[in-house]
């Protein structure tokens, strides 16, 4: 599976350029036909089918977090040949053409979703959204200048499933304790958005920044992976609370700040920062900063 990841981060921080099945497998370490019964395997997928999605969804984020951008732009940075390669494959997928799509009541459907998966009838209310321009708990941006960062991780599939994720965290936790590098920075971060993507295909990965000199001397295989993230600045919001809290403060990120802020978001995930190690307070309480990658726009 590292290899398989190892293409899926490669597709995905590089949507706008070419991705074909032969490079892909070179990079895997795989003839074209062992990477692509191996790809679709695991992936559920073939790749030329992963590829298209995630370019769609790429762009579903962008018409709604960069409107000033054309169609034509976006499909560009997506990696769609053209506009007209752009519109019907989108048509394609989602019975329009993006000019009439209505991204606003997409976004409201996915929400629902993610608050069935979530929480249960009782707390199902407390997701309900952030409405636009308020700020009930007064959060407030910090922006930090991040250097380039080595993190190993764990990758989570079907991340929306119980217990997913705390037992990933578990895991690689408990390797990281045994290699003496537990008290680094912790990160959870997604490459999906919840509110374009199918909540089965949303991946989460679960990793530990690590020191250019530690990495040499461990033994990184097996079920763990390796990558770098670029310097980026990003603008965040502490969260000191339940999964409620967390939301707000997305909600109030995205829908709020976001759209005056002169700043866009980067094509790097978002990212839970935790402040100590991961679910150190439990399941119900966490510590973390809420950072959105961004560059003026």
């Amino acid at each position: 599976m590292a290899r398989v990841n190892r293409v899926i981060d490669h597709v995905v921080r590089n949507l706008d350029q070419p991705l074909s099945l032969d490079e892909m497998a070179r990079l895997a370490h795989f003839s074209p036909f062992h990477f692509h019964r191996i790809f679709s395997g695991l992936v559920g997928e073939t790749l030329h089918q992963f590829v298209k999605r995630v370019r769609l969804e790429r762009a579903l984020s962008m018409v709604r977090h960069e409107p000033r951008r054309t169609l034509t732009e976006i499909a560009l940075a997506c990696g769609f040949a053209s506009s007209a390669d752009f519109s019907r494959s989108f048509k394609q997928r989602y019975g329009v053409p993006p000019s009439a799509f209505d991204v606003e009541a997409y976004r409201a459907e996915r929400r629902e979703q993610l608050q069935d998966a979530i929480t249960d009838a009782d707390t199902r209310h407390l997701l309900e959204r952030l409405p636009v321009g308020e700020n009930p708990d007064g959060f407030g941006v910090e922006f930090r200048a991040l250097p380039e960062r080595q993190v190993v991780y764990l990758r989570v599939p079907d991340s929306f499933r119980p217990d997913a994720v705390t037992d990933a965290a578990a895991r690689l936790l408990a390797w990281a304790d045994e290699h003496g590098i537990a008290d680094g920075q912790w990160l959870g971060y997604m490459w999906d958005d919840p509110n374009f993507t199918a909540l089965s295909d949303c991946r989460y990965d679960v990793a530990v920044e690590v020191r250019t000199e530690d990495l040499a001397r461990l033994d990184v295989g097996g079920e763990f992976g390796v990558l770098t993230f670029p310097e980026m600045t990003v603008a965040q919001v502490e969260v000191r609370g339940a999964i409620d809290l967390e939301q707000r403060a997305l909600d109030w990120l995205f829908g709020t700040w976001l759209p005056s802020s002169g700043y866009v978001p980067t094509d790097q995930p978002c990212f839970e920062a935790w402040i100590g190690r991961p679910f150190a307070h439990g399941f119900e309480y966490f510590e973390i900063y809420a950072q959105i990658p961004v560059t003026r726009g």
